[in-house]
């Protein structure tokens, strides 16, 4: 069995994040959202400076650098994953430590997950938003229908069709699924050759880990280019969206906003309750510690391209082990999307209140279910929940045509539930780290770095 060690090999693919960081990347993305959305107001339907035709044309225009940082986040995002699990598997110390840590990881974010719907749901119940809107003149605005990806039209198996699609989760063409987006193929497929990695011959199996390393390299490269990119993409897009809708249409929707920020935020809140129980950190040093990655999460919208500075930020700032953040951080980024599980909670009772449908108990543990196997496996990209939302919307009989009514404000919620996602990956390297030093698999813990 091959024993790799770990010298922060994502330190020298992190640099450039860590430059834009300095150079207060975050305040430059806020204030291209606040002018984006002052651009958004003057040229808009809220003041009407311009005709609604010119408008959306000029809104378009605006929007293309967004257009391009969403694009090239997507590109890369597949390769990206596969090499960081990859090497995260084989920066492990040993065959016992990657066996435990897969176990408890996996476990953890499913019941995390499953913990962030029923919030979603409960404090969606309890404010109830959608009798704060007019249900009627919303309804007759909605189109009867919208167009969805196949994946999102897709219904949940039967019990008797369950082997089968338990089996289809292993890729019969890795490439394949690369293509087509299937991430939790892809991921599993990266597994399998990390840990076949480990128990191989380090001699034999050092040639593909270069490989791999140069990929990891090459993503990282473009991911610098995305960054680049993110003021101007997000005043783009935000100038766009309020073109289109409108501040007050925003507005209108505020209650539903409140009611999603407000499961987030207790979402928050559990996570430093955990950090503060069994790691002995106090929340406001491990925020402290963690601004400036969520700060940055919060910016572009997407785990997976500031996922070299969540690892860079676990290892130096969090003090977790090299071979715990490199395998817990990229996993996350791919399956822990407690964020996003929430808000598919909030969404799913909003919309089921502007239909008038009703949710039994039966419906609801139906939605839980759904919305934690849909959040599993999805991409850590920009407007990826809208996709799961519509999932969850068709398995509960609720129609998909109300995405139209949320779409408006999505921008918004993405951009916070991207940094609470980023949150839980933090949270769980840091709770897996100690876990281990506690059961003995890791021998000694890294020493606490200074403030």
């Amino acid at each position: 069995m091959m024993n790799i060690s770990a010298n922060n090999p994502f330190n020298y693919l992190s640099n450039h994040l860590t430059k834009l960081v300095k150079g207060r990347l975050w305040l430059k993305v806020l204030i291209g959202m606040v002018l984006g959305i002052a651009t958004g107001m003057l040229i808009g339907p809220t003041t009407g400076w311009l005709p609604t035709d010119t408008a959306t044309t000029v809104g378009n225009w605006l929007a293309l650098p967004g257009q391009l940082f969403l694009t090239l986040i997507q590109m890369i995002v597949m390769p990206l994953i596969f090499a960081s699990v990859v090497r995260g598997l084989t920066s492990s110390n040993s065959f016992e430590q990657l066996r435990k840590m897969g176990i408890g990881v996996v476990v953890y974010f499913v019941i995390t997950t499953t913990i962030a719907i029923i919030i979603g749901l409960a404090i969606a119940k309890l404010v109830n938003p959608g009798s704060f809107v007019d249900a009627g003149s919303l309804k007759s605005t909605l189109p009867a229908s919208v167009t969805l990806p196949n994946t999102a039209q897709a219904a949940m198996p039967s019990l008797a069709e369950l082997p089968k699609t338990l089996v289809t989760i292993l890729p019969t063409n890795p490439l394949t699924s690369m293509v087509e987006g299937q991430m939790l193929q892809v991921v599993l497929f990266a597994a399998i050759m990390g840990i076949a990695l480990v128990m191989m011959n380090a001699a034999q199996s050092k040639p593909l880990l270069d490989l791999v390393a140069s990929l990891q390299e090459v993503c990282m490269t473009v991911v610098g280019w995305a960054m680049r990119l993110a003021p101007i993409a997000v005043f783009g897009l935000m100038a766009q969206l309020t073109t289109k809708i409108g501040l007050n249409a925003i507005l209108g929707m505020g209650v539903y906003v409140g009611t999603v920020l407000l499961g987030l935020a207790i979402l928050l809140s559990m996570y430093l309750l955990l950090i503060y129980i069994f790691a002995r950190e106090t929340p406001l040093h491990f925020l402290g510690n963690s601004r400036d990655v969520l700060l940055l999460a919060f910016s572009t919208s997407s785990s997976a391209a500031v996922m070299p500075l969540s690892i860079k930020t676990a290892e130096e700032k969090l003090n977790v082990n090299p071979s715990v953040s490199q395998f817990v951080i990229p996993l996350g980024a791919t399956i822990n999307m407690n964020g996003t599980a929430l808000y598919q909670g909030v969404a799913t009772i909003f919309l089921a209140q502007v239909y008038g449908v009703d949710l039994n108990t039966s419906a609801l543990l139906l939605v839980i279910v759904t919305a934690v196997g849909a959040s599993i496996g999805s991409p850590g990209t920009p407007g990826v929940g809208i996709i799961i939302l519509a999932m969850v919307l068709e398995t509960a009989g609720i129609p998909t045509a109300g995405i139209a009514l949320i779409m408006g404000v999505d921008r918004i919620l993405d951009m916070s539930r991207t940094a609470v996602n980023v949150c839980g990956d933090l949270v769980a390297a840091k709770l897996m780290d100690r876990w281990l030093i506690n059961t003995n698999v890791l021998e000694t813990p890294i020493p606490e770095a200074a403030d």
